[in-house]
């Protein structure tokens, strides 16, 4: 006899698993199946990853033990709603040699058919995959032409001309760092480098004058 393990889930605390239990427990007993376990994510979307779906890890990790033989669940969407994730879980259970019955997408991979399910969605998480890192890579290389990093600027913002030539008289007369900065609405570090420049000099400042 088989060993059948639930998984049920609903996205909204006013929904209940009563129902989908109740259904896949009648299929279950229609055809010998044992059902050992009654794994439950009851009010979490499924857009969410297993990190955030208890139920979905537990039975995941109790699938590489071996504690049941097949996974029923009413729809496809029970199990998730981001293909990446969805086809992972499939792949995950097909890895452990665990089967999977979907009622009402009629899938069950027990049988010679449902069992070309696996094969697809091996197909489909590789394609998915390398369509990431393709947008990845494509992502970095816009990144790169237009002098970002990770769509952030490289280097510091530039210092407006006409207002770096005050920062520049304002030093030739002596005024400190620190009052220079505060009258034009700069950072010391940038008023710091403009000083620098002015003296030719590379290395930083031993003080700062107040």
């Amino acid at each position: 006899m088989k060993r059948a393990a639930l998984y049920v889930r609903v996205s909204t605390d006013q929904q209940t698993v009563e129902n989908q239990t109740r259904e896949l427990r009648q299929v279950a007993e229609r055809r010998g199946w044992e059902v050992v376990e009654v794994y439950s994510d009851a009010g979490i979307s499924g857009a969410k990853g297993r990190a955030n779906r208890p139920g979905l890890d537990r039975m995941l990790n109790d699938a590489k033990r071996r504690k049941f033989d097949i996974v029923m669940s009413w729809a496809i969407d029970r199990l998730g709603r981001s293909l990446i994730d969805l086809l992972g879980t499939i792949q995950e259970l097909e890895a452990c040699g665990v089967d999977l019955y979907l009622d009402q997408q009629a899938i069950d991979t027990t049988t010679p058919m449902g069992k070309l399910v696996f094969q697809v969605t091996g197909v489909f998480a590789e394609f998915e995959r390398s369509m990431i890192q393709q947008r990845v890579r494509a992502g970095l290389s816009r990144a790169k032409a237009h002098g970002t990093k990770s769509g952030k600027p490289i280097g510091r913002p530039p210092v407006d001309a006409a207002l770096e030539r005050k920062a520049q008289r304002l030093l030739e007369k002596g005024t400190g760092i620190l009052k220079v900065a505060k009258s034009l609405g700069l950072g010391t570090g940038t008023v710091q480098r403009i000083k620098q420049e002015m003296r030719g000099i590379s290395r930083p400042l031993e003080g700062v004058a107040a």
